[in-house]
């Protein structure tokens, strides 16, 4: 088994900088949607919408991704990404209203859904495939301090400066990212790329965006939700149909999925979108709404999760490699439901049982992203790894998109049910029966695990074992 030598320690620091922008910016803004909601005189459905629609353009971004690394090269492509992302990070620190602030955070989500699936690419094609799980457990430990780190961050700069500096710190980290690059990052010679796929993305971006947008109206119009629906469905069988016929030369190359572990990789991608932002969305909401707790107080509530998590990866990236993906994604399965279990049944639980359960969903989930990372590129022909990461982490967002609409609009229908009245025991029960939705994502997960690969994957000369050059 390839060791982990200093060259690709050396990508992991340099690309984990720029990772951290993108993984504080979600932490942060999780924490900010209840003093949105107060600050533009909103609801938390459209509130929610700072969130979702900065996970939809990440969705639109992701699959240029391939062609982008194949015209310009992985350097020249991680630097405009995290550029635009500290445009996008200081329009959004200006916003004026709900609305604009969504449409600030579209044009922050075209530069951060780049971000991290190009970590994974980069470092999948210079780990292979022996070395990946290790990789990713190494490069998640200091990574998942800014989700230790965003929510105690963010509740201290909403309790001291206001929301807009959510965003703005975000100029010191895409600095140093940038810097960092620069000087680390080297040019390796571009392919070269065939033409963009317009029609696909004219087909899969609104289809997405339609059936996302139809869920969120459920309840509140009648024939509106019904022609999103059905009208993201006729554009996404069309995107399939169309994707098919041109291979690999498809917006997303759907011949990945003749790979069995590819295809349950993917699967699992998308159910862990959604059981990692659908209650991340509901955690900040849940302490302050139903506990009455103040948002400084929340940051430090939240950071037990981000512990677990860390936890999780160092010991699933020791073991995946190891022993195989499907033991880890079962062991942290019982791990995540064990801790959303806790709050289904949170009624009375004292705050010392809340943090232990959000450590065990923290460890949970970690253990299940390394599971998945280290299944989906076993198979994957190295040439392939930038597109198979494009589609990986498109079917994540748009889970991650699933999952918080879906949240938001349960926890309103629950909470609409109160007629106004708001007693603490009600609203405790609304957000329990939410929660309940969540694990039943992951009981979704569950049944779609035991195909996952039994062992380690062999040894494969095809994968190079070092390569920093982008």
């Amino acid at each position: 088994m390839g060791r982990i030598d200093r060259a690709l320690l050396r990508l992991m620091g340099v690309l984990l900088v720029g990772a951290s922008v993108a993984l504080l910016d979600t932490t942060i803004v999780a924490v900010a949607i209840a003093d949105l909601t107060k600050a533009f005189d909103t609801t938390v459905r459209a509130a929610q919408w700072a969130t979702t629609a900065y996970l939809l353009a990440m969705a639109a971004a992701i699959p240029m991704m391939g062609w982008l690394t194949d015209r310009w090269g992985a350097r020249r492509v991680w630097l405009a990404t995290l550029l635009l992302f500290l445009a996008g990070s200081m329009l959004c620190g200006l916003a004026w209203s709900i609305e604009s602030l969504i449409a600030f955070r579209v044009v922050q989500g075209l530069g951060g859904g780049l971000i991290l699936p190009l970590v994974q690419a980069m470092l999948a094609r210079a780990a292979g495939p022996r070395r990946m799980g290790r990789v990713m457990g190494l490069i998640g430990i200091p990574g998942q301090l800014a989700p230790i780190l965003g929510p105690v961050l963010g509740g201290i700069i909403l309790g001291s400066l206001g929301w807009r500096w959510i965003f703005l710190v975000n100029a010191p980290l895409c600095l140093l990212a940038l810097a960092l690059a620069f000087r680390h990052l080297h040019p390796a010679p571009v392919q070269r790329p065939g033409a963009l796929d317009g029609i696909g993305a004219l087909l899969m971006v609104p289809a997405t965006v339609a059936i996302l947008a139809g869920l969120s109206l459920i309840g509140d119009l009648l024939a509106v939700p019904i022609v999103l629906l059905a009208g993201g469905a006729v554009l996404q069988v069309g995107f399939v149909l169309h994707a098919v016929r041109r291979g690999d030369r498809a917006l997303l190359d759907l011949r990945l999925f003749r790979y069995p572990s590819f295809s349950v990789a993917t699967m699992m991608m998308f159910l862990s979108g959604a059981c990692l932002y659908g209650p991340m969305l509901l955690m900040p909401l849940f302490y302050q709404q139903a506990r009455g707790l103040p948002v400084a107080e929340v940051g430090w509530l939240l950071a037990p999760q981000g512990l677990g998590l860390m936890a999780g990866l160092w010991v699933a990236g020791r073991y995946a490699d190891l022993a195989g993906p499907r033991i880890v994604a079962l062991t942290g399965t019982v791990l995540a439901g064990s801790g959303l279990g806790t709050f289904v049944f949170a009624d009375g639980a004292s705050l010392t049982v809340l943090s232990a359960a959000l450590v065990a969903l923290g460890a949970g989930l970690g253990g299940i992203g390394v599971a998945v990372s280290a299944t989906s590129y076993r198979d994957v022909e190295p040439a392939s790894i930038p597109r198979a990461t494009s589609l990986l982490t498109v079917v994540q967002r748009v889970g991650a998109s699933f999952g918080t609409v879906v949240v938001a609009l349960i926890l309103n229908r629950y909470l609409a049910t109160l007629d106004g009245l708001g007693s603490s025991s009600g609203i405790d029960a609304a957000f329990e029966r939410t929660f309940a939705w969540t694990l039943g994502f992951l009981g979704v997960a569950l049944v779609i695990m035991p195909f996952l690969p039994a062992g380690p994957p062999a040894t494969d000369d095809r994968h190079p074992e070092t390569r920093t050059t982008t």
